[in-house]
């Protein structure tokens, strides 16, 4: 049986709580998995405990101050043992599962959202269709969050590589935009506007709703394209992030089938469109005819009451 090891998934240099699904995608391959932590201070490790890995080594290394593809796939080369890889789904992930499986000459299976033994399943056609691969041997495969329950115990113990010094590398300035809200491709929650939302000015209605149930704000490829204030880093759709939350409220959005590939794969979906005739209600589990002006205050007053 070949080992298998999760690179976990970091967020503000801090163990994302994403990687414990890693963790029990991980142990459904059937082996007990081997946690690798990129951090540039091994106590940055220290949230990897009690996630269900067997063993957790925090993988110290000045590349990792900031994400820089060629520096990331280097150092994780150097330190990874040797076997089958499993990270998270993030733009930034699947990027780094990509490069692994060239430098290490190994298959990669992208998305996948279930796991049986040697058997993977993953979205392919942009959702359209599903497609199964056994793997034979070592591969690297990005998982989907909120597909696997997250495990728990396993090891606590860290063991520290120091790789500082082994990467050569030219990082270049990072710049990253400033905000406190959670990325789409990590909430549960998401609330998304799209060109009907009218303004960008008009986002910060769904803004509140998402700071009063814990929601990250998405946007339509048309609102990204329509307005420069709606960066691309919300963008949910084919040319922007996939993502699989519990819960996906679209806003203002038609249903193009760009957006849909990106998002169709989440648990429920809530639409709010004034046009009853619009494709995103043939997706949607609960569809609201509405204008946002109208729908918003009403939702947001009514969840209100339930958060408390």
């Amino acid at each position: 049986m070949t080992q298998t090891i999760v690179i976990a998934e970091m967020n503000n240099n801090a163990v994302h709580p994403s990687t414990a699904e890693l963790v029990s995608a991980a142990i459904t391959l059937g082996a007990e998995p081997t946690l690798v932590v990129p951090c540039t201070d091994a106590g940055q490790a220290s949230g990897a405990a009690n996630m269900g890995a067997a063993n957790i080594i925090a993988a110290k290394s000045d590349a990792f101050a900031h994400y820089d593809a060629s520096a990331w796939a280097t150092a994780l080369d150097a330190v990874v043992p040797q076997g089958t890889i499993v990270t998270g789904a993030s733009p930034q992930s699947k990027d780094m599962a990509a490069r692994l499986a060239a430098r290490r000459g190994i298959s990669v299976v992208q998305d996948a959202v279930a796991i049986d033994g040697d058997q993977i399943t993953s979205p392919v056609y942009s959702g359209k269709a599903m497609q199964t691969v056994a793997i034979g041997g070592p591969a690297v495969v990005s998982v989907r969050s909120n597909v696997f329950s997250p495990a728990q115990g396993g090891a606590s113990d860290v063991a520290v590589l120091d790789t500082t010094g082994d990467v050569a590398t030219s990082v270049q300035e990072f710049m990253a935009r400033a905000s406190e809200r959670l990325d789409v491709s990590e909430a549960n929650i998401i609330i998304s506007g799209g060109r009907g939302m009218g303004s960008p000015d008009n986002f910060s209605e769904l803004e509140a709703i998402a700071d009063t149930i814990g929601a990250a704000v998405g946007a339509s490829r048309a609102a990204v394209d329509t307005w420069d204030a709606i960066p691309h880093s919300m963008q949910v759709g084919q040319t922007g992030k996939t993502v699989n939350p519990n819960l996906y409220i679209a806003v203002g959005i038609s249903g193009a089938i760009q957006h849909l590939a990106g998002m169709r794969s989440s648990k429920y979906i809530v639409a709010i469109n004034k046009d009853a005739d619009a494709p995103i209600f043939q997706h949607a589990d609960y569809g609201i005819v509405a204008t946002w002006e109208d729908a918003l205050p009403v939702l947001h007053s009514s969840l209100k009451g339930i958060m408390g």
